[in-house]
């Protein structure tokens, strides 16, 4: 199958390089720190790059992963020449962990770093110090863009905003409330999908947002604020989720439709804006919520694709996780070695998946080498 991907214009390298120096010269009459100096000329030796995802156990940076590795041992076969990635992914998401690993990198001489980046404050100077030394580094999934890593490799996220909310509001009956499911405040990738989201929303007077609901980042938690957040507004009929970490587990499958009169009381700080503690006695309950919910989310992993088949979730709007690895792996060989010119953005197409094209997508990843495809949806219908 072909991959679904488009890569925004190659830029000729004469231009690129007139456009860097200028943008070196610029920065430097603008008191910034110096341009760094030439990376070192790469000798026939094991290139080492450091990938640093948001945090270890998210299967979307699982599935990055095993795209890098396989990259590097295709382009190790092609080039003569080892490619190792080192796995320097914190366990959670902390922007001061992704800066110690960043630096961690340098010290130990890697050749360069692929980032998926938790806090831009946080990260950007150690950014700017790994180039300093001659560490090139890029970025995916999510971006410090004032940092001076060369590229980036992602989805358009206001973009990918607004498609969530227009494809949730052809799910929804007019006059519908729905609420947004957001993760990490600081990451600048959610906030910009938020704010997409939002844009779109306006431009549907007929539909009210009760608010933005934030996470963290893993599957029981986030599957927790929704229960929460729809018990606490039983009105509810629609989800826009920035990230699909409720629909990693089956919970919401059996659990979304609660009757809210059986739920116990929730605390105060299940409001708008505020990350929301699982709850301890909601799986006590059987009795279901009469009104339907519908949910679109970004990603389509496999634990997810119940969901489309379920009817809950009948639209999800995939990254190519796995291209993440495989292209980020392809520039940072490619600005180590200057086999080719490297873009300041790569850009990921989100994919629409539906009952529609389920099992072509499930067929999609398992040639990406995911083991998890339920069987049944790799059958052709």
């Amino acid at each position: 199958m072909k991959r679904v991907l488009s890569v925004v214009g190659w830029i000729l390298g004469g231009i690129f390089f007139a456009i860097a120096v200028a943008d070196c010269r610029d920065r430097n009459d603008a008191g910034a720190r110096p341009a760094p100096p030439a990376a070192p000329a790469v000798v026939d030796r094991a290139l080492r790059i450091a990938m640093i995802a948001k945090s270890a156990s998210n299967p979307s940076f699982v599935a990055a992963r095993i795209g890098a590795e396989n990259r590097a041992r295709e382009l190790s076969a092609s080039l003569g020449r080892p490619i190792r990635i080192e796995w320097l992914t914190p366990p959670q998401e902390d922007g001061q962990v992704q800066a110690q690993r960043i630096a961690q990198a340098v010290k130990e001489r890697m050749d360069g770093v692929m980032l998926s980046v938790s806090d831009a404050r946080a990260v950007t100077p150690a950014i700017d110090d790994a180039v300093a030394h001659g560490v090139p580094v890029m970025t995916f999934d999510s971006d410090a863009p004032d940092s001076r890593r060369f590229t980036y490799c992602g989805v358009d996220d206001v973009k990918a905003g607004e498609t969530l909310m227009e494809e949730l509001s052809r799910l929804v009956p007019r006059g519908a409330h729905v609420a947004v499911l957001a993760g990490n405040r600081a990451a600048t990738n959610l906030s910009r999908r938020v704010e997409g989201v939002l844009r779109e929303a306006a431009r549907h007077p007929d539909i009210k947002v009760v608010g933005t609901f934030y996470t963290v980042e893993t599957p029981e938690e986030a599957s927790a604020t929704v229960l929460q957040i729809s018990a606490a507004h039983p009105d509810i009929e629609g989800w826009a989720m920035v990230g699909g970490w409720a629909l990693y587990t089956k919970t919401l499958l059996h659990e979304l439709q609660w009757d809210p009169e059986r739920v116990p009381h929730l605390p105060r700080r299940a409001r708008a804006g505020e990350a929301v503690p699982p709850p301890r006695d909601l799986q006590q309950d059987t009795r279901r919520r009469r009104r339907p919910v519908k949910i679109v989310s970004i990603n389509a992993l496999p634990p997810q694709l119940a969901y489309v088949e379920a009817g809950l979730a009948p639209v999800l709007l995939a990254q190519p996780t796995y291209l993440w690895g495989e292209l980020g792996v392809d520039a940072i060989v490619d600005k180590l070695t200057g086999r080719k010119a490297v873009p300041p953005h790569i850009n990921a197409e989100l994919v629409r998946v539906s009952a529609d094209n389920l099992g072509v997508w499930a067929r999609q990843l398992r040639a990406w080498g995911f083991a998890d495809v339920p069987e049944e949806l790799l059958r052709p219908k």
